[in-house]
């Protein structure tokens, strides 16, 4: 094991400008610490330790892992080797450090130069020999001085008399990288990236510190860069990184923080846990990382950490495959029943697995948004959803996220929500979705200036995040077309294939009375979205404000008669507004208000497609029942 390879290789050299020193557990080279985690460290010890000679993978896994290990060595070995070859640059075709002995095991081949030992560990020069056949005695008066300096040493250490590093630096803001799947399976890839997001969202909810999310962390997955480069460009004081070995239902989670400036090694531990402790697992490392970098940290939240419940490892697996389809497919409302029927399948697992039912309350909200499900059925079930959630724990800052956005779009509940979202970044400060979605509750009830601050501190925790769709919102919200043109422009350049640029382009232009530009710009809406409601409605408005009266009616009537999903009545009356039919149109507008058509709450108090009914009295009226000031 490390404890008994520290004791045995001295610090060597090897190579150009590299130094292994095993009592301070780095790998150096010309003086700049190596990242290398501790399986393949102590990996590279036992090779040094027997350099020239064969190890074989036998002797390495019961020197590195242990006898009764219980992961697939094989691939962990393999994943092992492959780490130490990238830090040192080597060629397994053609090797100057490793050599691979096929089926075998593995050689250290480079020459190795001894840099030296502590005086009292150096052996003792050998005295010349005597012509008598004396066998030599200890020397008694160096061996009880040196035992009297150990002690003494070992009591300073004790008391705190000896000079200790100074406290470690207080870092404001990190970063937790993707940890290294080194289970050797890649089918395992779900699992160590839902470890990485679990960690992050713990952090997240420690107010004094400044944690990167999760979507901009995921860029340097499998990056070359370097940490101070990786530090530089996501703004951060330090990094996490880490790995995940899984073999079953037992997991072992090593993990490191770094000071990004120096690359600076400050801590490093190895948790082994059975898979059912993984939810107290990830609170010991988060309590640990933010007592690491000095955090201030609540009662409340070291109680939290510490108390974490044991978690059925069924449902933590379809837990995290949920995450997995959620977060990093295809944002489609197909790919989100995919995420539902794991989140469901989890609660049924485990059915006091609190995050499960706020994902599944997600995945109903947005297939409200995609009206794949009526608002009642979305709405009613993502509520109940939330409310087992917040039953079994109320600090869910996530959950009130969710909570604040029902409140709005289908409750109607205009205070409700203002509460809800203020409580959701107060328990989850560095839940960059909460963030954002308050800076459209807030530039939907008219206050730009902190519409704009929430955006701003959305660009903080994510600075990958494309905060384009958000402005568009705010500033639809806002009847800023001006800067609903700029920002939809920039939009499309950043991400070409998401539609709601195109479309919200085409809303700037037809309320700007450049309907001849809008048109292409829903089209291509359309077309990006593979026919979303949204754009269908656009354009047929579009085309009947434009005298197209023919192709806007053929638009209707094929809306009208979609098989698939729920059908908008505001979208519906959107059209008849640009048609003229101010009848037919309140009585889509009722119809929608009766059903709590989430278009409602969003659409009502901004839409330029209903423009030439507001001086109605009945809108008035209308607008009076929904609970809506113009």
């Amino acid at each position: 094991m490390a404890s008994e390879l520290l004791k045995t290789v001295e610090q060597v050299r090897f190579g150009d400008g590299f130094e292994l020193d095993p009592r301070a557990y780095e790998l150096r080279r010309d003086g700049r610490v190596l990242k290398l985690e501790r399986i393949p460290m102590e990996l590279l010890l036992l090779l040094v330790e027997e350099r020239g000679q064969l190890v074989s993978r036998d002797r390495i896994i019961e020197k590195v892992w242990g006898k009764d290990v219980f992961l697939d060595t094989d691939n962990s070995i393999n994943a092992a080797v492959r780490k130490i070859r990238q830090v040192l640059k080597d060629d397994s075709e053609r090797p100057h450090f490793v050599q691979t002995v096929t089926g075998r095991g593995y050689r250290f081949i480079a020459p190795v130069e001894e840099a030296g030992t502590p005086a009292l560990e150096r052996p003792v020069a050998s005295a010349p020999a005597r012509e008598t056949s004396l066998r030599a005695k200890p020397n008694w008066p160096r061996l009880a001085s040196a035992l009297a300096l150990v002690a003494v040493v070992a009591v300073a250490s004790a008391l705190g008399l000896l000079r200790r590093p100074g406290p470690a630096p207080v870092l404001r803001s990190i970063a937790v990288l993707p940890l290294d799947n080194l289970s050797g399976d890649p089918s395992q890839d779900y699992f160590v990236d839902g470890m990485t997001d679990a960690l992050t969202t713990d952090l997240a909810k420690v107010g004094s510190l400044r944690v990167i999310s999760r979507t901009s962390a995921m860029r340097y997955k499998g990056t070359k860069k370097g940490l101070p480069e990786i530090a530089r460009e996501l703004k951060v004081d330090g990094v996490v990184e880490g790995s995940v070995v899984r073999a079953g239902n037992r997991l072992r989670v090593t993990a490191q923080l770094i000071q990004a400036a120096s690359d600076q090694h400050l801590w490093a531990e190895t948790y082994e846990r059975d898979l059912g402790d993984v939810l107290k697992l990830q609170g010991e490392v988060a309590q640990a990382i933010a007592q690491q970098v000095r955090a201030q940290l609540t009662p409340e939240q070291e109680a939290r950490f510490r108390s974490a419940r044991s978690v059925n490892p069924e449902a933590y697996e379809a837990y995290l495959k949920g995450l997995h389809s959620l977060t990093t497919l295809s944002s489609t409302a197909q790919q989100i029943r995919v995420a539902q029927d794991y989140f469901e399948e989890s609660i049924r697992k485990d059915p006091g697995f609190a995050l499960a039912y706020v994902r599944l309350a997600d995945c109903y909200v947005a297939l409200g948004g995609y009206r794949s499900l009526s608002p009642e059925v979305a709405y009613g079930s993502a509520k109940e959803a939330l409310r087992k959630a917040l039953e079994l724990d109320s600090r869910l800052g996530e959950a009130h996220t969710t909570l604040a956005t029902l409140s709005w779009w289908h409750d109607w509940d205009w205070a409700a929500a203002e509460r809800e979202f203020n409580l959701a970044v107060e328990l989850a400060p560095s839940y960059a979705f909460g963030h954002s979605s308050r800076s459209g509750f807030l530039a939907w009830s008219g206050r730009r200036a902190e519409a704009l601050a929430e955006i701003s501190k959305t660009r903080e925790i994510d600075p990958g995040y494309t905060s384009a769709p958000c402005e568009s919102a705010n500033d639809f919200q806002l009847r800023d077309y001006e800067g609903l043109m700029e920002v939809s422009r920039r939009g499309i350049v950043s991400d070409p294939n998401e539609w709601l640029e195109p479309y919200f382009l085409g809303v700037a232009y037809e309320a700007l009375g450049r309907r001849s530009d809008a048109i292409p710009e829903y089209q291509k809406a359309i077309e990006l979205s593979k026919g979303d409601q949204d754009p269908v409605a656009a354009l047929a408005h579009a085309y009947a404000v434009a005298g197209r009266r023919t192709e806007a009616e053929t638009m209707l009537r094929d809306l009208q008669r979609r098989s698939e999903g729920y059908v908008s009545p505001y979208l519906i009356a959107t059209i008849y507004a640009g048609l003229d039919k101010k009848d037919k149109a309140f009585e889509m507008l009722e119809k929608a208000r009766q059903e709590r058509s989430w278009d409602i709450a969003w659409q009502i108090k901004a839409d330029p497609r209903i423009d030439n009914l507001r001086s109605e009295p009945r809108f008035q009226s209308f607008l009076r029942r929904v609970g809506v000031s113009q």
